[in-house]
């Protein structure tokens, strides 16, 4: 039982973000994007493309076709 008690915190130490990475919630977000039919974009959509959330928290923008 104990080691189930030890699993549930190493778990958890490894979901915690850290400081400065989003680690496993950028991951997410960028799958989130892509399985919405969305691409991840660095600086900004094009033109025919609309901005449809985030992939990252450094500010990377999810766009979708119009």
């Amino acid at each position: 039982m104990r080691l189930y008690y030890l699993l549930l915190a190493v778990l958890f130490l490894f979901l915690l973000p850290v400081s400065g990475t989003g680690g496993i919630i950028n991951i997410l977000q960028r799958y989130y994007c892509r399985i919405r039919g969305g691409r991840c974009a660095l600086f900004g959509c094009l033109p025919w493309e609309i901005p449809s959330g985030r992939c990252s928290s450094s500010g990377r923008k999810c766009c979708q076709k119009k």
